[in-house]
C-alpha cells in the first residue's frame, strides 16, 4: 500500500498553496518538510542575532563556481523561505511573459501568456488576503478583481517619500503586500525583512496555505524529513521518495510525486537520483536540470537628509515601476524599485564596515529602499552537484542595466530632496529570489516540465516551485509561484483525480 496518493516535497510557497488546492478532495496528501516549525524565540526581534550573529541561516556551505565554500542563505523550515520573506506579493506584468529585449539580452517568453494565469493571480490574491490598490502603477496588467483589503497606510516619512517622488514626475504606488500589520506590531515594534515570522504577522506559506491544508484530516505534515533522491522504475514513473527522517532511511511511495524544495534543492534532488537508465539524473532528458539559474540583481539604496529623522517601524509601503519597461539608452527595461524593511543600527553596523556609532546615524536619518532588475537565463549558470555537495555556478547578466537604474534612482532621491545617496549591492549570500533549473516549457527537449508543472520525462511527476519559472521578470516571484502552484492544482484534480 502507498504512503499516501500525493507526496509533496516541500512547505515553501508552491507545495503548501499545492496542498491547500488538492485538500478538498479528501486524497491522502502527505508534505515531507527538511526543516520544522519555527518556534518563538528572543532571536526573533534581535538584529544583531538575525543580521549579525546569522542566528537563523542554515549551517551549510555550497561551492561557487570557483569552487569557494560560502553559506548560501536559504531557509529550511515548515513554510519554507517564506517565513523570513517580505511578503511583497507582485504579479509579474504582461510583457514578462513574452519575449523581451533587455540591454543584456532578450529574455525567450513562457509557454502561457498573462491571461492563462490571471485567474489564479486573482485566487491567490484572496488568499494571502493581500493588500494593495489598482491604478496607481501604469504597468499594473488587468485585474479580474479587486484587492479585498486596502494598502497598508504610509507613515509619516514615507508619505513625505511619495510627495517627493510626484514632484519628480514619477508614479509611485502602494506595494502589494500579504502583512496583518497590527499582529505584527503587536509582538515588537520591529522592522520586517529577513525577521521570521512566528507570530503569525506575514501572511506566509505555513500561516496561509499550510494551515489551511492541515483543517483538512486527510492532509498529513512530516517536519524534520529530508528528501536525498527520487527512484524511477522502468516505466518511467516514480516509484518511490527516498528520505532521512528524523535521522533513519525510508523509502515512501505514492501514485503522483510533487516536488516543490526551491530552486537549488529542487534541481539537486533531481540530479542526486541518478540511476542506471538516468544517468545525467531524473527528468533531465534535455540536459536542462540545473541549468538557466537566476537570481535577481539588487541593491539597497540608503536617501538622507541629514536634518530629517525617518523614525517608520514599518516603512515598506510603496513601489516604482516607472523604468520596468523601458529607461535604458535604446529604451530598455531597467527594473523595479520598492521600499526595503526599515534598515535600523544594528542592521547597518552588522551588514557593514561602518562604526556602530555612525551606523545609527545614517539608520535614524535613512530612507531605505530595494532596486530589483532581472537576471537573464543562461544555461551555463546552473546548479551541479560534486561529491554530494551542491555547486551553485550563478552567472549574473544584465548588470548593466542594473547599475543604469541604480544611477537613475540616485539621481532622482537627490532632486528629490535628498543630498546623499548610498548604494550596495546584494552579494551571493543573499539570496534574492532563486529561480529557474527546471524550467516549463512546450518543448521537451529544451525544458524540464509543461506548463502545468509536469515532467515531460515522468508523468507522475511535478514540480511546483520557483523552478520552473523561465524568466525571472523584475518583481518578487512568490505570488507567481502560488499561482502556478494552484492552476497545477486543478490540473492535476481534473487529470489525475477522476481516474
Amino acid at each position: 500500500m502507498s504512503d499516501a496518493d500525493v507526496i509533496i516535497i516541500g512547505s515553501g510557497m508552491g507545495g503548501a498553496t499545492l496542498a491547500a488546492q488538492l485538500a478538498p478532495t479528501g486524497r491522502r496528501i502527505l508534505i515531507v518538510e527538511k526543516g520544522e516549525r519555527l518556534q518563538p524565540s528572543p532571536a526573533d526581534r534581535d538584529a544583531d542575532a538575525i543580521f549579525g550573529k546569522a542566528h537563523f541561516r542554515p549551517k551549510e556551505e555550497w561551492l561557487d563556481g570557483d569552487g569557494q565554500l560560502f553559506n548560501p542563505g536559504n531557509y529550511y523550515n515548515v513554510g519554507g523561505n517564506s517565513k523570513f520573506y517580505g511578503a511583497v506579493l507582485l504579479r509579474y506584468r504582461r510583457e514578462d511573459f513574452s519575449p523581451l529585449r533587455h540591454m543584456g539580452g532578450t529574455t525567450p517568453g513562457w509557454p502561457i501568456a498573462y491571461d492563462s494565469l490571471e485567474p489564479w493571480y486573482q485566487q491567490a490574491e484572496q488568499l494571502f488576503e493581500v493588500r494593495g490598490t489598482l491604478g496607481e502603477d501604469p504597468t499594473e496588467p488587468s485585474h479580474s478583481g479587486t484587492y479585498d483589503h486596502r494598502p497598508i497606510p504610509d507613515e509619516p516619512a514615507i508619505a513625505d517619500l511619495r510627495r517627493r517622488l510626484k514632484s519628480v514626475g514619477l508614479h509611485p504606488a502602494s506595494l502589494p503586500l500579504g502583512v496583518d500589520i497590527d499582529t505584527w506590531l503587536a509582538h515588537g515594534r520591529t522592522t520586517w525583512d529577513a525577521f521570521p515570522d512566528t507570530c503569525g504577522g506575514k501572511k506566509d506559506a505555513e500561516t496561509v496555505s499550510l494551515a489551511q491544508a492541515l483543517r483538512h484530516p486527510n492532509v498529513t505534515l512530516a517536519p524534520g524529513c529530508e528528501v536525498t533522491r527520487l527512484l524511477a522504475g522502468e516505466g518511467g514513473k516514480i516509484i518511490g521518495v527516498e528520505v532521512l527522517n528524523q535521522g533513519e532511511k525510508q523509502v515512501l511511495s505514492a501514485p503522483l510525486v510533487v516536488l516543490s524544495a526551491g530552486a537549488v534543492r529542487s534541481a539537486a534532488i533531481l540530479l542526486s537520483s541518478a540511476d542506471e537508465h538516468h544517468p545525467q539524473g531524473l527528468a533531465n532528458r534535455s540536459d536542462q536540470v540545473g541549468r538557466n539559474f537566476m537570481n535577481h540583481n539588487c541593491s539597497a539604496v540608503l536617501a538622507l537628509h541629514p536634518f530629517r529623522r525617518n523614525p517608520s517601524i514599518y516603512q515598506k509601503t510603496l513601489l516604482v515601476n516607472d523604468f520596468y519597461l523601458t529607461g535604458g539608452p535604446n529604451g530598455e527595461p531597467l527594473g523595479n524599485i520598492q521600499l526595503l524593511g526599515k534598515i535600523t543600527g544594528p542592521i547597518l553596523a552588522a551588514s557593514s564596515p561602518l562604526p556602530r556609532l555612525l551606523a545609527h546615524w545614517i539608520a535614524d536619518r535613512s530612507i531605505d529602499l530595494y532596486a530589483m532588475s532581472e537576471d537573464l537565463p543562461n544555461p551555463e549558470s546552473r546548479v551541479q552537484l560534486r561529491n554530494g555537495r551542491i555547486v551553485l555556478d550563478w552567472k549574473r547578466s544584465n548588470w548593466e542595466a542594473h547599475l543604469a537604474l541604480v544611477d537613475k534612482l540616485k539621481s532622482l532621491l537627490r532632486k528629490a530632496g535628498y543630498p546623499v545617496v548610498l548604494s550596495r549591492a546584494f552579494d551571493r549570500r543573499t539570496p534574492s529570489h532563486q529561480c529557474g533549473t527546471a524550467r516549463m516549457g512546450s518543448d521537451p527537449t529544451k525544458s524540464v516540465v509543461d506548463s502545468f508543472g509536469r515532467s515531460h520525462d515522468h508523468p507522475n511527476l511535478f514540480i511546483v516551485d520557483a523552478s520552473i519559472l523561465p524568466t525571472s521578470a523584475a518583481v518578487n516571484p512568490a505570488l507567481t509561484i502560488a499561482a502556478l502552484a494552484l492552476r497545477s492544482g486543478k490540473h492535476i484534480i481534473e487529470t489525475e483525480f477522476t481516474q
